[in-house]
């Protein structure tokens, strides 16, 4: 059966998908049929009754965006009186909206300014009088990134169903009737509403009704900006494609700075176009004042500005002084998931090739450690198994230990949609009432420090009821009966007792997960950032595992990243045990390998220092010098009274960042280094995909690029390294790293947004790991985890539970979007 339908638009003949529009199949076919409140993303109402048609044998005119296309259709589009009723309707939509276009930002680029053009409706030529005056106009500016002018407004709906459809949010509507009618926030004022700032209604509006606040007291035009880049966002895991605008500053007459002016989210995988308001609105911290602009010394007591030449000299220096008098492992080095692969590659092999220490981590050790390690031990692969964009047609939905609209808002709409709009069953289970709960259909509050144990229960029912997946178990996985046997002392009533979770809930819970087509685990740092991180994950892994929820479409155990580029770090190598791509430091065969591909004898075949562990060996002495790119452990790392005693320790401290951060201000000497507006590279995001990071703009002050500074720290210690771009770089990741062998600089140049594994420059990418049961190492592991209680339990001298979080509005330790405009308060 055929999956289109052929009709006839003004004679000519157009092919239409099964279920779609006369207006949608038109637009596809290139036939322009006027429109102002139709967009692709969202539901059709035909308010605006531009795009009417005829259809022969029927004798009213409809809606094209309302009417599905149907064989054989034969349908009018243009005809003299089809164009007169729009003329007419255009001239009262006009009476009624403040058209003083030359002092708009969208002139140039509104919708209803183009359509008064096609139809020669200048402000001479109209049959209807105005209706509202500027005295009329009513301008709501008191959100903090978007203005609202309601005398520009025409009722189109697109912003309601955008925030509604798009976002999941609800908080636009209609208020008042008539000539009253405007769009609200369910209260007087926006900011006294729920919005978060994400900007989709902004972007979706078609006229200027909706904007994006003043920068520098001047509404941004698009022609104002000078040069658009397509990059990658510098924030969560996500990875949001984003299009940024950029202006020159123009100070005495002569052009300076680049200044980002305009962010609008890209329509492509993985965020197709949505952003969040740290995404959108977030990004001027690249201009910001603070902005290390020259190396720093620190010199009798004092940071003080220095020449590139002696900043690296000195460093390399005191490098080499502390490994000949130590030895290589008194030096550490502490990477970066907010910078790209290229940078984190370089990085993990200048301390291991370059300092020959073994000492080299960063913050995942901290956050996702777990899941790295959890997920390999079950699976063989330590990353989210499934895309993002399947969580949407998943039929169960189970979140845990993620607030996700707060801390990965673009993925949250997926979850919202699915709900929403295909009827997907949503189990949260978390002690906190977040977002989410509002579209759940089962939330399940554990006592926090118990999730092994309601993972448990929930496979302990599945078995107990007999809704196991059978023949998945007995083909795809390993070790059931010994992960069984454990499992019988986890019945409901004995978990209703450790977690607080009613008996029948978590039956019905398993019910839903096991017995639907496909169930997904989402999941974040609420369940790897425990002592028994491990364990949870491996727990995550049994549950998916038992009921055959993964190897397919839409299922899987799926981490999600909190930092831009925590995935990528992780798979260059920036951990203390393992090489990149995941191969083990104590391998001798890879051990040889890197020696041959590094051209360097000798590297350090050992197990490093974690995070935690450089710390307490710089406090002790043991470590001398700490190397720190891109990290604040002042801010972010666990006991901060604990980290500065350490680095107040430190013989030689070296901070590389882009501004003067809480770590920064300890160091020994400070590099200055471009932000992701200056750089070129890739992230790796939640999903394993690998995206491009585009240069925008020019390098504020003196600062570089880090691989460039790692090159040139590492000539200055003896290394003849000669890298001329971050593509060099991959070509090298290429070829010593597996997954990403097809992942080629000339592939993301042409646009591939791919998933590793990537094995050869023809492979497609992955979009989900294990197809079919066909684990990375073989068959599924099923782990026999117990649990175990909370070590520090709450007492009469400190009865407090205290539970951590991240906020919307906020990202890492601040060092960013504190500096922004929008974001601070």
């Amino acid at each position: 059966m055929s999956d289109t339908v052929n009709i006839f638009i003004d004679n000519v003949p157009v092919a239409a998908n099964k279920g779609e529009t006369i207006l949608s199949a038109a637009i596809r076919n290139g036939i322009n049929i006027p429109n102002l409140c139709y967009h692709k993303k969202i539901s059709h109402t035909g308010s605006c009754r531009l795009c009417i048609v005829r259809i022969e044998g029927n004798p009213k005119i409809v809606t094209s965006c309302t009417t599905p296309a149907e064989e054989g259709q034969k349908i009018t589009a243009f005809s003299p009186e089809l164009e007169a009723a729009r003329k007419t309707v255009l001239d009262l939509q006009l009476s009624d909206h403040n058209d003083d276009c030359i002092n708009c930002y969208k002139d140039g680029t509104c919708e209803l300014q183009d359509m008064a053009f096609q139809y020669d409706l200048g402000t001479d030529k109209r049959k209807y009088p105005r209706i509202t005056t500027k005295a009329d106009k009513c301008l709501d500016t008191t959100s903090q990134v978007v203005d609202f002018d309601s005398s520009k407004c025409i009722q189109c709906g697109r912003c309601i169903k955008a925030c509604d459809e798009i976002q999941g949010k609800g908080v636009l509507s209609f208020m008042h009737r008539g000539i009253k009618s405007t769009v609200k926030t369910g209260t007087e004022l926006w900011v006294d509403s729920t919005c978060d700032g994400c900007g989709e209604c902004v972007q979706i509006c078609p006229v200027g009704a909706l904007s994006l606040k003043p920068v520098n007291g001047k509404r941004i035009r698009s022609k104002d900006v000078e040069k658009s880049v397509n990059t990658t966002c510098p924030y969560c895991g996500v990875g949001c494609q984003l299009q940024v605008g950029t202006k020159k500053d123009v100070v005495n007459g002569v052009a300076s700075q680049d200044r980002i002016i305009k962010i609008t989210g890209v329509d492509t995988v993985p965020n197709q176009g949505s952003t969040c308001v740290k995404g959108r609105f977030g990004t001027d911290f690249v201009n910001h004042p603070d902005r290390l602009r020259k190396p720093l010394i620190r010199k009798d007591g004092k940071l003080v500005e220095v020449e590139w030449a002696e900043a690296i000299e000195y460093t390399a220096k005191r490098f080499d002084e502390i490994k000949k008098k130590n030895g290589a492992e008194a030096l550490a080095g502490l990477s970066s998931a907010r910078v790209t692969n290229e940078n984190n590659y370089l990085f993990q092999k200048f301390v291991r090739s370059v300092m020959g220490s073994p000492n080299v981590d960063h913050c995942a050790r901290l956050c996702h450690a777990s899941t790295v390690a959890g997920l390999a031990i079950s699976f063989g692969s330590g990353a989210m198994t499934n895309s993002i964009a399947e969580l949407e047609y998943a039929k169960v939905i189970l979140v845990t230990g993620s607030n996700t609209t707060e801390t990965h808002p673009v993925i949250s709409t997926y979850i919202k949609r699915a709900v929403q709009k295909h009827g997907a069953k949503l189990i949260v289970v978390d002690p906190r009432q977040i977002d989410l709960t509002r579209y759940a259909t089962m939330w399940l509050r554990q006592r926090n420090g118990t999730d092994i144990a309601w993972l448990n229960g929930m496979v302990q029912a599945i078995i107990a009821n007999g809704w196991e997946n059978k023949d998945f178990i007995a083909n795809h996985t390993e070790n059931y009966e010994a992960m069984k046997e454990v499992m019988k002392k986890y019945d409901p009533k004995t978990v209703e007792g450790l977690t607080g979770i009613p008996a029948d809930q978590l039956v019905e819970a398993a019910r839903l997960f096991a017995q639907a087509e496909s169930a997904s685990i989402v999941y974040s740092m609420g369940i790897t950032q425990h002592a028994h991180g491990t364990d949870n994950v491996k727990a995550c892994g049994n549950l998916a595992m038992i009921a055959g929820q993964i190897g397919k479409p839409s299922s899987g155990v799926n981490p999600l990243r909190g930092q831009n580029n925590v995935q990528g770090a992780c798979d260059m190598g920036a951990l203390p045990n393992v090489f990149p791509g995941y191969q083990a430091v104590t391998n001798p065969d890879v051990i040889a390998k890197f020696e041959k591909a590094w051209g360097k004898q000798g590297l350090p075949a050992k197990v490093g220092l974690t995070v935690t562990e450089v710390m307490s060996a710089v406090h002790d002495g043991k470590v001398k010098g700490l190397y720190i790119m891109g990290e604040n452990p002042m801010v972010s790392d666990p006991d901060l009274n604990h980290v500065r005693q350490s680095l107040e320790h430190a013989e030689f401290l070296v901070v590389q960042d882009i501004f003067l951060t809480e770590t920064a201000q300890m160091a020994h000497v400070v590099l200055p280094a471009t932000s992701f507006a200056e750089t070129d590279g890739t992230f790796t995001n939640t999903e394993r995909r690998v995206l491009p990071v585009r240069r925008i703009m020019a390098n504020v002050g003196q600062c570089k690029e880090d691989w460039q500074i790692i090159q040139e720290l590492a000539n200055a210690m003896g290394e003849k390294w000669n890298y001329a771009s971050p593509a060099e770089i991959m070509r090298e990741i290429n070829q010593v790293t597996p997954s990403y062998g097809g992942i080629t600089p000339e592939r993301i140049a042409n646009g591939e947004l791919l998933q590793w594994p990537c094995p050869t420059v023809q492979h497609p990418g992955t979009p989900y790991l294990h197809k079919d049961g066909n684990f990375t190492r073989g068959k599924g592991l099923f782990a026999a985890v117990d649990h175990i209680g909370a070590k520090e339990q709450p007492d009469k001298d400190f009865p407090l539970v205290l539970n951590t979080g991240r906020l919307l509005f906020h990202y890492h330790t601040a060092s960013m979007t504190r500096r922004t405009r929008a974001l601070p308060e």
